[in-house]
């Protein structure tokens, strides 16, 4: 369907709603350089366990901006934000009565960091997925980069430098090769990489917003608007050189010192970051999610 937006922009979503009795639903915040498609086999094993599934393409990507891939005017980060909590109010109406859950991998989950800081009076509980606490040096240096070359080469050019120090980073951590910090799943990061929905560079714009979304997450004044009662699950690979055992470490650490009582952590042993695409590890990974979810219970909305 497509939901129309705070400012009257058009946002894809997907929907995926076979199920006969819904214990939940669940909303999915997908990564960068990717759209909601790729959570097909995901959400029809949520749909199998009774919830169900709907999933935005961000702004600057998929079907919502499709002849600007990586680029959309205003701040885009700060954009979707709003985005995502007006698509889980509408579905919160729409489906009321049961557990609503945010999941937000990779991109999403930083979206999702700041979502809880923010809305989470519309949901019961949220996942973060194949994420970090980012180091505020390396985020400041990001954005400075960023926004100098938006102001000499245009905000909707490819961040082709920015880019490359990001993820050419992670497959400096694995040494296999381009790509192959994504997943153990060979075959999984040559699809991604031959896909033109994931295999292009987002713009100067997208990293600026970006690096301004990251640099407030973790300010006192922000960290203060946790719901310290909001059941979340930190789940991601134990070798994902996004963050990993280290950086969910410190993430989850950072909650637990701003008092939240009901924050847990999954690490997956030989994962890396898209652990929804390694064959052998989805079932430990549905096991997680399915037994958080089930302990979310639905609040008053």
């Amino acid at each position: 369907m497509v939901f129309t937006s705070y400012d009257g922009k058009e946002i894809f979503v997907r929907e995926w709603t076979d199920v006969a009795d819904p214990a939940g639903v669940v909303q999915i915040a997908h990564g960068m350089n990717e759209y909601a498609a790729r959570y097909e086999k995901f959400a029809h094993a949520l749909n199998e366990a009774g919830y169900i599934v709907v999933a935005d393409d961000h702004r600057g990507h998929g079907d919502t901006d499709a002849e600007t891939p990586g680029y959309a005017e205003g701040d885009m980060f700060e954009d979707t934000l709003k985005d995502m909590a007006g698509i889980a109010e509408h579905y919160g109406k729409k489906y009321p009565g049961i557990r609503y859950v945010l999941f937000g991998f990779s991109y999403g989950s930083f979206l999702t960091q700041a979502f809880i800081q923010r809305f989470s009076r519309f949901v019961d509980g949220a996942i973060v997925a194949g994420s970090s606490r980012q180091n505020g040096a390396a985020v400041a240096l990001g954005r400075a980069l960023s926004s100098l070359s938006g102001t000499f080469r245009g905000k909707d050019a490819p961040a082709k430098f920015v880019n490359s120090v990001v993820f050419g980073g992670y497959d400096k951590k694995i040494g296999e090769g381009d790509w192959q910090w994504l997943s153990t799943n060979r075959e999984s990061n040559e699809k991604y990489r031959e896909d033109p929905g994931c295999n292009f560079v987002c713009s100067n714009n997208f990293f600026a917003c970006f690096f301004k979304g990251l640099s407030g997450l973790y300010k006192a004044e922000n960290a203060k608007k946790l719901d310290r009662e909001l059941p979340l699950l930190l789940i991601s690979g134990a070798d994902d050189p996004v963050g990993g055992e280290k950086g969910v470490g410190r993430l989850y650490d950072f909650y637990k010192k701003q008092g939240m009582k009901r924050v847990s952590m999954h690490l997956i042993e030989g994962s890396r970051h898209e652990f929804l695409n390694e064959p052998e590890h989805f079932d430990e990974a549905m096991r997680e999610i399915s037994a958080f979810l089930k302990s979310v219970e639905c609040r008053s909305r």
